[in-house]
């Protein structure tokens, strides 16, 4: 486990890098852009290549491409995983084609389908909103290329380099805001060339890497490749099971489309802090343990099969629970630092923390799925996660009439707070079925001292929470005090919530050397 932990910090390091220019460029973007129809038109032109990235890219194709090319490094030779790699490039980099092609083309229609609520606001840029999608859509082709090579680095245990990538994104955003902005008519029209550019820099990126290994693909076409249409039959189903919370984050998009001028722009703002621990945590451990778990699957070796299970599982719990309340608790702390400069003002915060508040009761379960689900793909069983997702897709469909519906016909601001909190409660429904379903199959069995361990961190969270709530200032304090007090605050804050929490652990007996694989 030892390997694995230093795999995931590797990750999880470069993850940070990119998360904080991640916040960096929101920063910029939240300070020169106004939240308006033109930000909600840039965010649903960034959010469905996005989606689709995630979908295709690091969902479908990833978790279909992964455990095929770890059996084909085990038990085959050099000359066949190269043919493998070969193909797989040559029909991707055509099928992501003809989609782009279609995807711009129609990106009207494709806009209809995302944001049906556009079009009947006054306010609204629909028109803005479709020609910023015809220049990002081609990212997906880009990104899609950069996670067949990232699958490739991480079989080899080549971390680093694909887990630092993301954060070209950040920085080619970042330069388009500040300086490429002043140049267009419509200044927003400068982040969407960001995505643009930003998607080719991520894929060059990572070829040097690839090349030192050998590994650079031809693109290559034949049919009948036995290969290639193991990857498309494990792929089709996983298109469903892979990326359940991002199709919630889609439906959260096209519901808010029909609310509030701005909801889509602060539900936007409140995932991104979620997708902070998301990411660190939970893509980490998913990275880390999917060659791992596959490995053990292609040698037998079922033992090491459930102890790695076990490990990403308890690492996750124990990071997970007190992020959940360390996001809740301090929502309008974070979005208040960070946020709140220039066009984003008191009121953004507040409805963006709404949503922050709502959407990190899910972060959780979020993580677990993204531990759990490895447990199938490692298997190459596509068919249950699939199922599994198409339940928590209903489930969140079903809470959104329940939450969100009530919620809006009240004429109380914040409805968009509820379709954050249906795709929390969904991500559980997600997370505790892939359980089930794991230990219903057998293929994993949570080993002796689970109770205990729960027991330990519920009460070191409630220690945390309770040290938080008592030193926190009041709201006016926030709204009115300066950048640099503010950062001390929420700093020293972040700084008690940490140490309050591993200190109450070492106190209670928390078997920490044992946990990291020492």
């Amino acid at each position: 486990m030892s390997r694995l932990l230093r795999s995931g910090a590797v990750i999880s390091a470069m993850t940070m890098i990119s998360r904080v220019l991640g916040l960096l460029r929101d920063m910029i973007v939240a300070r020169y852009f106004p939240v308006d129809g033109a930000t909600d038109a840039f965010y649903v032109a960034f959010r469905i290549p996005n989606l689709l990235r995630r979908l295709f890219a690091e969902g479908a194709f990833s978790l279909a491409f992964v455990p095929v090319l770890s059996e084909y490094k085990e038990k085959r030779g050099q000359a066949e995983l190269k043919d493998l790699i070969d193909h797989v490039a040559g029909y991707l980099a055509l099928i992501l084609l003809v989609i782009t092609v279609i995807g711009v083309l129609a990106a009207p229609v494709v806009m209809w389908v995302f944001a049906p609520g556009f079009a009947s606001k006054p306010s609204a840029r629909p028109d803005l909103a479709v020609e910023m999608l015809r220049i990002t859509f081609p990212y997906i082709l880009f990104i899609s290329l950069t996670a067949f090579v990232s699958g490739i680095l991480n079989t080899f245990h080549r971390f680093a380099i694909p887990a630092l990538t993301p954060a070209l994104l950040n920085v080619v955003m970042i330069a388009a805001a500040v300086w490429g902005a002043p140049y267009f008519d419509e200044p927003i029209l400068a982040l969407a060339w960001g995505v643009f550019f930003a998607g080719l820099a991520q894929l060059v990126f990572q070829l040097p890497t690839l090349t030192r290994l050998g590994l650079l693909p031809r693109f290559r076409l034949r049919k009948a490749h036995e290969g290639v249409s193991r990857i498309m039959t494990l792929m089709i189903p996983t298109l469903f099971g892979s990326s359940v919370a991002q199709l919630n984050l889609l439906i959260n998009t096209l519901l808010a489309s029909f609310l509030a001028v701005g909801s889509i722009s602060w539900l936007y703002y409140s995932d991104r802090f979620v997708e902070l621990p998301l990411a660190i945590v939970g893509v980490a451990l998913g990275t880390v343990i999917l060659p791992k778990l596959s490995s053990d699957h292609a040698k037998a070796d079922a033992a090491q099969f459930q102890q790695t299970m076990d490990w990403a599982l308890r690492l996750g719990v124990l990071i997970s629970l007190p992020a959940t309340l360390g996001l809740v608790l301090l929502a309008k702390p974070i979005l208040a630092t960070v946020m709140m400069h220039g066009e984003f003002a008191w009121r953004d915060v507040q409805m963006s923390s709404l949503s922050l508040m709502t959407y990190a009761v899910g972060l959780s379960g979020f993580i677990l799925v993204k531990v759990l689900a490895p447990g199938f793909y490692s298997r190459q069983d596509t068919k249950t996660p699939v199922k599994i997702g198409m339940i928590a897709i209903g489930a969140n469909m079903a809470l959104n009439v329940l939450i969100v519906l009530p919620w809006y016909f009240s004429g109380i601001a914040g409805a968009h707070a509820g379709l954050a909190l249906a795709t929390a409660l969904a991500g559980y429904v997600n997370a505790g079925l892939l359980f089930y379903h794991l230990r219903k199959q057998q293929i994993f069995q949570p080993t002796k001292g689970w109770r205990v361990f729960l027991l330990k961190i519920g009460a070191a969270c409630l220690a945390m929470t309770a040290l938080v709530w008592l030193a926190s200032p009041a709201d006016a304090w926030w709204q009115t005090a300066s950048t640099v007090a503010r950062i001390g605050w929420l700093t020293a804050l972040i700084a008690l919530a940490l140490s309050s929490y591993f200190i109450a652990l070492r106190l209670l007996g928390m078997p920490f050397k044992q946990m990291l694989g020492r």
